[in-house]
């Protein structure tokens, strides 16, 4: 048995049936106290269950979904399967509503430079691609990537590449392993963003990844950008399609961007970021940080070595 509490010589006051005599309270709280074995079990259970429902009400106040959002999405079991990402980074703005009059340069929205160089039958030829590997994928998903990257313009570069696809057929009417992904300003959120959309879409994210886009940014993607989100070599294919008369200031456009890429490597420092921000005409934003939380950190990246990889926790490197 424990010894009683130490008395005090001290003037005792009276509060209710508790007394405590006017001396030193710290002596007394350290005090020895009987306490039962079944009042420590009572004390330990309380406190666990403290401890779990204020840790319930936490994970309820953290950000994520409001009820006005999640109430209007519906389960798609047909998405369940799926787990190849196919992804085309778009590069212009397609304004026509015929597909037969695709290679008009009046009815897309150019760079100066895009005009005049056989650009416009590559961009078509990636969408071609990409949707011939959709069709005979039965658990891909294709994902147009592309934001609103031109003040003249009211949609973006995935939405049009959709539209023209659809245009010209080469989708089925009412197939729903399409969609865009509408917030990309370059290459690189191209891919990141894509993936991001893909788990949006389908509340997974994929074990394989496809890119159709110009061969000559192959080495961006598969030496750069994948190594950027620590994407698996062994799960990432990169299909290159050029236009027939590539120029030479091209492919030395690309070598410089390969360059400013490798020292930058998640677009924050150089001259990268100041072209996202030339590129943001409408002041887009995009919503993964919400849909794909898991990426967030990744999103946010931008370490003082700029060449230095995001080495925190990733969906697909648990």
């Amino acid at each position: 048995m424990l010894p009683l509490p130490v008395s005090h010589p001290q003037q005792k006051f009276s509060y209710g049936k508790i007394a405590i005599r006017d001396g030193n309270v710290l002596n007394i709280l350290r005090s020895r106290a009987r306490i039962t074995n079944l009042g420590l079990v009572i004390l330990f259970f309380f406190a666990v269950f403290s401890l779990l429902f204020n840790v319930n009400v936490w994970i309820d106040a953290s950000p994520g979904l409001p009820h006005s959002i999640l109430s209007t999405l519906s389960e798609d079991r047909t998405m369940e399967n799926l787990d190849h990402l196919i992804m085309v980074p778009g590069h212009a703005i397609w304004n026509g509503a015929s597909a037969k009059n695709r290679l008009d340069e009046d009815l897309w929205t150019l760079e100066p430079y895009q005009r005049h160089s056989g650009r416009i039958e590559a961009f078509y030829q990636h969408i071609v691609h990409a949707t011939k590997l959709t069709l005979q994928d039965e658990n891909s998903l294709v994902v147009f990537s592309g934001g609103q990257t031109r003040r003249d313009t009211t949609t973006t570069e995935a939405e049009s590449y959709l539209r023209l696809a659809m245009q010209a057929n080469l989708l089925p009417r009412d197939f729903i392993r399409a969609t865009t992904e509408n917030f990309a300003l370059d290459s690189h959120q191209n891919l990141l963003f894509s993936i991001a959309r893909f788990h949006e879409y389908t509340g997974a994210y994929p074990r394989r990844i496809t890119v159709v886009g110009y061969e000559m940014k192959r080495k961006r993607f598969t030496d750069l950008h994948r190594v950027a989100v620590r994407w698996s070599k062994h799960q990432f294919e990169y299909i290159g399609i050029d236009s027939n008369d590539e120029s030479t200031v091209a492919q030395e456009g690309e070598l410089r961007t390969y360059s400013e890429t490798s020292q930058d490597m998640y677009h924050c420092h150089s001259q990268l970021l100041q072209k996202r921000m030339n590129r943001n005409y409408h002041r887009r934003y995009h919503p993964y940080h919400v849909s794909s939380p898991e990426l967030s950190d990744l999103m946010e990246w931008c370490p003082a070595k700029a060449t230095e990889l995001y080495n925190g926790i990733l969906p697909w490197t648990e």
